[in-house]
């Protein structure tokens, strides 16, 4: 399941419907929209099942947030990219599966993928 943050905007939504990728908005589809508090996000993620969450809120991209059931992706980019990003993200052979996106905290930026994961103390980054 792909869910968005509230913060990314209604028109990079429009983009991702338009190229057939399916998502739940906080506070629309999934959650309340009061819900701007980090925790009750994460309180919900850890019930969802291998679920990614895109936000352009940058307190999500910390090692202490790795989980096995989810993978939070935090976007470095221009609102008018944000669509574009997780649509290059969900395509790119290393993340292109829940399976392989699960148990990682990642940030997207114009150059580099960096991300930390379960097991791997190491901050990891990636030229794409």
């Amino acid at each position: 399941m792909i869910i968005l943050d509230h913060n990314i905007t209604e028109d990079q939504a429009d983009l991702l419907r338009k190229w057939k990728i399916r998502f739940r908005k906080i506070g629309v589809e999934v959650g309340r929209p009061e819900w701007e508090d980090r925790q009750e996000i994460l309180r919900y993620l850890h019930q969802a099942k291998q679920a990614t969450f895109f936000s352009r809120d940058f307190d999500f991209f910390n090692a202490e947030l790795c989980h096995s059931n989810y993978a939070l992706v935090t976007i470095a980019a221009p609102n008018k990219e944000t669509a574009s990003f997780i649509r290059r993200f969900l395509r790119h052979p290393k993340f292109k599966t829940k399976a392989t996106r699960c148990g990682k905290v990642i940030r997207l930026s114009s150059r580099v993928i960096s991300w930390w994961e379960i097991g791997n103390e190491q901050q990891q980054d990636m030229i794409w």
